[in-house]
């Protein structure tokens, strides 16, 4: 599994063979589960001195490895049966006859990997079966049939969706920290004035709250089930809002709440009456922020909208709209399917009017494209789309074409 060593951290590079095994450990970082890079080296290391082609093998080294608490334990093995498309083999229920549970053993030598599995030998199923989950990340959700839909249902039931953290008013106690001085008095009068320790407190960090505006308007009918499905696995998190928008605004974070994917998407069905209408950001948004934005939801929220931005309205008014949130938002994001199709550029009207309101412009069509949108909202620098010298050029040019664009769809 490994193959010479990193420079300057002392680990193994990574052999060709582990692309499967970090596309697994991005898909738990994407679920929640903190799987650091000396989390993920480990988990290759432990993987290689067992048997990569054994499902229950990649599984424990995997849990041993990359989980850090009993939360995460639910994550992974969700992750798991959704990644490797099938049973999580929990040392109970075995499809097949269980192997020993896994033990590191240490050898003599080093091993070469050709020697320990004949050329015959049928390629790895855990590799197989994850490499053509690998291939599904990157690939647009028009383009998937049937049962490519219903194993990228089973990976977007296991992200979990955190807003960016920040320094909440209030203090709890704490090892470091400021002096507690009612703590402290409190400690001392029970001593009765004896020498006591003093006590501490410190602010905590909390993840901000998220909203969600999911157009589901006809133009986004082929990627409405999969961002509903993001929506729904993001509604796990308690400060996690998700409305929808096409003729009307629906609020649907009540009916996203159900555990089970499936029976929250049709009482959702069901409370959502404009499928696969028209489209009417502007009045919608400003609907938004009249009724709910502007009393608390969207104030230092993380507010993510997920349209492609064609607008029946007047584009205008989604321009002041966009200003008027950016800011209340603390930050507002846009996740648009279309832009990673060869030679887009924001020439809707709506999409141009609302760029300059926008802090991050990112893909919106792949299970790898919402990957990287989660990052942002937990807000990984590294992964938004700046507004460098590319984002500009492509608001100027949908500045220059809104209005031909609006006429040709007038």
């Amino acid at each position: 599994m490994g193959g010479g060593s990193r420079p300057g951290s002392g680990w193994p590079e990574p052999a060709p063979g582990d692309a499967v095994l970090l596309g697994f450990a991005r898909a738990l970082r994407a679920a929640g589960v903190d799987a650091s890079s000396e989390r993920v080296y480990a988990f290759l290391r432990a993987v290689g001195e067992l048997r990569p082609g054994l499902r229950a093998d990649v599984y424990w080294a995997g849990r041993l490895t990359l989980c850090g608490g009993r939360d995460d334990l639910e994550r992974y093995e969700r992750v798991f049966a959704a990644y490797f498309d099938g049973a999580v083999p929990n040392g109970r229920t075995m499809a097949t006859a269980p192997p020993p549970r896994p033990r590191l053993v240490v050898r003599d030598g080093p091993v070469p990997r050709s020697t320990t599995r004949p050329d015959h030998q049928p390629a790895p199923p855990a590799a197989a079966l994850a490499s053509s989950t690998e291939v599904l990340r990157h690939r647009d959700v028009v383009e998937l049939d049937s049962a490519e839909r219903e194993q990228l249902r089973r990976l977007l039931a296991a992200f979990a969706l955190r807003g960016e953290t920040r320094r909440s008013a209030r203090r709890r106690p704490a090892r470091r920290g400021q002096v507690d001085p009612r703590r402290t008095v409190r400690e001392l009068l029970r001593r009765g004035g004896e020498p006591a320790r003093l006590r501490r407190h410190a602010r905590t960090d909390r993840p901000r709250r998220v909203v969600l505006l999911v157009d589901v308007s006809g133009s986004m009918a082929p990627y409405a089930d999969a961002l509903l499905r993001f929506a729904h696995a993001a509604t796990r998190g308690s400060r996690t809002e998700v409305f929808t928008i096409g003729t009307r605004l629906t609020r649907v974070t009540r009916e996203l709440s159900h555990r089970d994917p499936d029976l929250a998407m049709t009482a959702l069905a069901a409370a959502v009456p404009d499928w696969r209408g028209g489209t009417r950001l502007g009045e919608l948004l400003r609907e938004f922020l009249d009724r709910w934005g502007q009393r608390g939801m969207a104030r230092g929220a993380v507010v993510v909208l997920l349209s492609d931005g064609w607008e029946r309205g007047d584009p205008e008014l989604l321009g002041a709209q966009m200003r008027r949130l950016h800011r209340l938002a603390h930050r507002v994001i846009w996740a648009n399917p279309r832009k990673a199709r060869p030679g887009y550029a924001p020439l809707a009207a709506g999409m141009a009017a609302a760029l300059p309101s926008v802090d991050a412009f990112v893909e919106g069509h792949s299970l790898a494209a919402l990957e990287r949108l989660a990052a942002v909202v937990r807000g990984e620098r590294a992964c938004q789309a700046q507004p460098g010298r590319r984002e500009s050029d492509d608001r100027a040019q949908g500045a220059e074409a809104a209005p031909v664009e609006g006429a040709e769809r007038a």
